[in-house]
């Protein structure tokens, strides 16, 4: 390993930290900060779906619902109970979760598209509860008025503050998911994704691996969603159809399955790239499209294999036009 690899492995996560700590005084603009602010929101999202989908293999193609369950929640608590932002924040996680549970528990034996389709229905259900309801979620009128958060007597009003309350909770998430992967729970997670029948038969409670992880994807898909509302102050059904739910997946392949960088790149990225492209009028939308077909035709894997390849060059693991399965292979046969 050289000196320039050793510097880099070395630095590589501070000059990372160093670069969002100073982004919002790159960006003069306040709604293109705002926009960054989604995309950091929708990072966590996708992050939340990858726990279900890219670490247990169970597509959920309603999972939007669980954002705009976290995302009323939180706006209902802190405007007409009036209840602290902060718990507001804790009960959109928990209520979200608890609210998987009648989705989770009769369809944990379901599989592919079977199980798609249950999730697909469960979106269009809260999507009417969220229009029709209007005593509690106000209908197509949404609800106004939603307070900005404020922590040790700090308002988290402005996008610059707020952008610092979204990447601390990202990092915390980032932090909590390795944690979760590397653990027993989720090595029986990911042999789930390989083969459940094959993962029964060596002890593992399928269902009930099943349940936790849809749970705890659900709990951070609620906390993204009272970001959200607290961060545009308003909140309204649209947000939440299931359309949105076919972004968010779009996000995780593109990003790259069972990637927490590509989860990562594919919410902030696949926010922020249409909003560059508004320039171009409505031919943006068929060269987003177009740009979605090459990402995943050129870089199987999704962003996040490519930059985990660009990282290992970088790092000296592996060496430029070798794959990473050929240089594992050669070092095995050097032992």
């Amino acid at each position: 390993m050289n000196t320039f690899n050793k510097i880099y492995k070395a630095t590589r996560i501070w000059i990372l930290l160093i670069v969002m700590l100073t982004l919002p005084y790159w960006i003069p603009n306040k709604y293109y900060l705002q926009i960054a602010n989604l995309g950091l929101i929708f990072a966590i999202l996708t992050m939340s779906l990858n726990i279900i989908a890219g670490y247990t293999g169970l597509f959920s193609v309603g999972f939007i619902a669980f954002y705009g369950i976290g995302a009323y929640t939180s706006a209902i608590v802190t405007t007409t109970l009036g209840w602290p932002v902060p718990v507001g924040f804790l009960l959109a996680g928990i209520v979200s979760s608890l609210m998987s549970l009648p989705l989770s528990i009769p369809t944990m034996r379901l599989k592919g598209m079977y199980f798609a389709v249950a999730t697909l229905a469960f979106g269009e259900i809260m999507y009417q509860i969220f229009v029709n309801w209007t005593s509690v979620t106000g209908g197509t009128k949404g609800i106004k008025g939603i307070p900005s958060p404020i922590l040790f007597g700090t308002s988290f009003r402005s996008n610059e503050k707020y952008f610092y309350l979204i990447f601390a909770i990202l990092v915390i998430m980032i932090l909590l998911t390795r944690n979760l992967i590397n653990s027993r729970t989720g090595r029986a997670m990911l042999a789930i994704r390989e083969n459940d029948i094959a993962a029964e038969a060596m002890g593992v409670n399928v269902p009930i691996y099943k349940l936790i992880a849809f749970m705890i994807s659900t709990f951070f898909a609620g906390i993204a969603g009272a970001l959200y509302v607290h961060m545009v102050r308003y909140v309204s059904p649209e947000s939440f159809v299931n359309a949105e739910s076919s972004a968010v997946l779009a996000m995780m392949v593109v990003g790259g399955i069972g990637s927490i960088p590509g989860a990562i790149l594919g919410g902030f990225g696949l926010t922020l790239l249409p909003e560059f492209m508004r320039f171009l009028g409505n031919i943006r939308l068929v060269l987003y499209g177009a740009a979605i077909v090459a990402i995943i035709i050129l870089a199987p894997k999704g962003l996040g294999g490519l930059i985990e390849w660009i990282d290992g060059v970088l790092c000296g693991k592996i060496k430029p036009g070798v794959s990473k399965e050929k240089t594992i292979s050669a070092n095995e046969e050097m032992k």
